[in-house]
């Protein structure tokens, strides 16, 4: 059974917000229409990425907790994972939208772009021997001024909030693919290509790492909306 425990990794994280997406007050499933392409447009940039490290080392797939299934060398459970995951965090990032209406750290937004962007760009150069680490903080890096430069902070102040809560669970399912409760990794990461800072089992880089996802998905997922309010509106 142990084959299973990636797939019961992505099963357990999309479980609970894929039943609650059709409660009546938050109505996750009415915005599949847009939540769907956010998610396989950033899944198709990470999965890209997540190929490359795995062609050059800088982490691989423990067989003994993977079903065994390959598309271009990345096991299905991986596939599924940018998936997932991604459901979930839009998930909570809608959660806090609907019962925290008036956006409380709104205000914090525009100061974690000043603070985050630089502070990301300097780790990366000075960590320009590690794969993970400076390719994953230049990417952060990019993906917050991005985000801030197509939206100011209208969307700031609520990513961050679902990011603070996410880390909950997200230490908890990464726990579980980094070694916390098994004997091995399921997902094995080259020592040599990180800081080597881990909390839990967690390497610290993956924070960064999954603020990047989720922070794409809700940049995608806010745009396609944004454009379907537009043309239901001229219709």
């Amino acid at each position: 059974m142990e084959r299973y425990l990636y797939l019961g990794v992505n099963i357990f994280a999309i479980s609970f917000p894929l039943v609650r997406s059709f409660e009546q007050k938050i109505k996750f499933a009415s915005k599949w229409s847009a939540l769907f392409p956010a998610i396989a447009i950033t899944a198709a940039f990470f999965l890209i990425w997540d190929h490359w490290f795995t062609l050059i080392g800088v982490w691989e797939f423990n067989p003994r907790y993977i079903i065994g299934i390959y598309f271009f060398e990345l096991p299905l459970e991986e596939w599924l994972f940018f998936i997932t995951v991604p459901f979930a965090c839009v998930f909570i990032y809608e959660v806090l939208n609907f019962f925290f209406p008036n956006d409380p750290l709104k205000a914090f937004g525009k100061p974690f772009v000043y603070v985050m962007v630089p502070f990301l760009i300097g780790m990366g150069l000075l960590h320009l021997d590690k794969w993970y680490t400076s390719v994953n903080f230049f990417v952060g890096a990019a993906a917050i001024l991005i985000h801030f430069l197509l939206f100011n902070d209208k969307y700031l102040g609520r990513f961050l909030f679902a990011y603070l809560v996410h880390l909950i669970p997200f230490f908890l399912c990464n726990g579980v693919l980094t070694g916390g409760i098994t004997e091995e990794p399921v997902v094995i990461y080259n020592n040599a290509e990180n800081l080597g800072i881990r909390i839990w089992t967690v390497p610290i880089e993956d924070s960064i790492y999954s603020l990047t996802l989720l922070l794409m998905n809700v940049s995608f997922f806010e745009s396609i909306r944004s454009r379907q309010t537009i043309q239901t509106s001229e219709s």
